[in-house]
């Protein structure tokens, strides 16, 4: 069995779908690793340590893939990439199913067995496959790190002889994986926190890590039954406005991680409310990519709107890479080895599995992808 590792080829994506760690738990149960020359450079991770490992390289994309049975990537690949993968293979990567149907549809086209990432149940024994939870957790500590660099003044209180500096005063808006983080460094680095999530459950979560929970009244239930976040009626939309309206002004700093699995972002912060902030104040949109949780982020950029600096930067796990990739390696390895059989070596997929069958999302020349349950 040959297993292929490219080269991301995506602008900004700085990870690497496997490390040596990976590479030699693979070869060692005796598949054939392949890994595109120069692929973990950007991770800190050389083509050396890959071949230490007992990885092959490859010269370019074509090479690496050219008869592999199963592909590890980090982002979909391009419609050019697409082109290149063996009829019949397995792809394993985050493939923006719900978002990108035109790649998905071309990667069904190329009769390619294609499992989502993103689509994961989220259940026990998926845990550790989990590249979202792990990512997310990088993801909400660069973003705090980000806002504090673009925030002019100091985090912590101090006392000094000449005068006391107050501590920043930080708002995080959604309290899953990343903003749990973004709770987590803010308050490492001396801010006074508050954190809101249309998810009344996760108020426990958030002050044990020693953060106010804003409460807001009348918040219909907000969880589907894969413990993500759901869209609010418009009556509690209201109340959330009105509650958020009544704080940003007081804040430093925000942190927005707001998410609805294949729908674009919700707003949180309307343009009244960014004018009423603080000159100076920092918003890290991390929502930005679906469209982002404040008004006026461009995706991938930083703006300045009525005296707010408003970041859009763009996949925040990949700018921290070196921690990032192996994270990713590994819950790549522990969702691959189920589908591996141990005596042939060979690919031997349970799609009666729930992980399998709910992350598969193309097969047989097939979108699978509305045979899938919400998540």
């Amino acid at each position: 069995m040959k297993l292929a590792i490219p080269k991301e080829s995506a602008d900004g994506e700085f990870r690497v779908a496997a490390s040596p760690e990976t590479v030699k738990k693979l070869t060692q149960a005796g598949i054939s690793v392949v890994v595109q020359a120069n692929a973990g450079i950007s991770s800190d991770i050389s083509d050396e340590q890959f071949l230490s490992a007992g990885a092959e390289l490859a010269a370019d994309f074509q090479t690496a893939v050219s008869q592999a049975d199963l592909i590890l990537k980090i982002q979909p690949p391009s419609s050019e990439e697409i082109k290149l993968l063996p009829k019949g293979c397995c792809l394993v990567c985050l493939m923006n199913a719900r978002t990108d149907p035109a790649t998905l549809k071309a990667v069904a086209k190329a009769e390619i067995t294609c499992f989502a990432m993103e689509l994961l149940p989220r259940i026990s024994r998926a845990q550790n496959m989990d590249v979202l939870s792990s990512q997310s957790n990088l993801a909400g500590y660069k973003a705090v790190i980000d806002a504090v660099n673009a925030y002019k003044r100091a985090v912590p209180m101090m006392m000094t002889a000449a005068g006391m500096i107050s501590p920043a005063q930080v708002l995080v808006l959604g309290a899953g994986v990343a903003g749990l983080q973004a709770i987590a460094t803010a308050k490492r680095l001396g801010a006074v926190v508050t954190a809101f999530d249309v998810r009344p459950a996760v108020k426990e979560q958030v002050e044990s890590l020693g953060a106010k929970f804003l409460e807001i009244e009348q918040i219909e239930q907000t969880e589907t039954t894969g413990g993500y976040a759901k869209e609010l009626d418009e009556q509690s939309k209201k109340n959330q406005e009105k509650a958020l309206a009544a704080v940003l002004p007081k804040m430093d700093m925000v942190i927005t991680t707001a998410l609805i699995p294949g729908k674009k972002a919700p707003v949180l912060i309307t343009q009244d409310m960014l004018k009423s902030m603080k000159e100076g104040s920092v918003v890290f949109d991390l929502a930005a990519e679906q469209g982002g949780n404040c008004y006026g982020t461009s995706y991938g950029k930083t703006k300045t709107l009525y005296g707010v600096t408003i970041l859009g930067q763009s996949n925040a796990a990949s700018r921290l890479s070196a921690s990032a990739s192996p994270l990713f390696a590994k819950n790549l390895y522990n969702f691959i080895v189920p589908l591996i059989d141990k005596e042939s070596v060979q690919l031997k997929i349970n799609f009666d599995d729930e992980i399998y069958k709910m992350s598969c999302v193309a097969k047989d020349g097939k979108v699978l992808l509305k045979e899938n349950a919400d998540v």
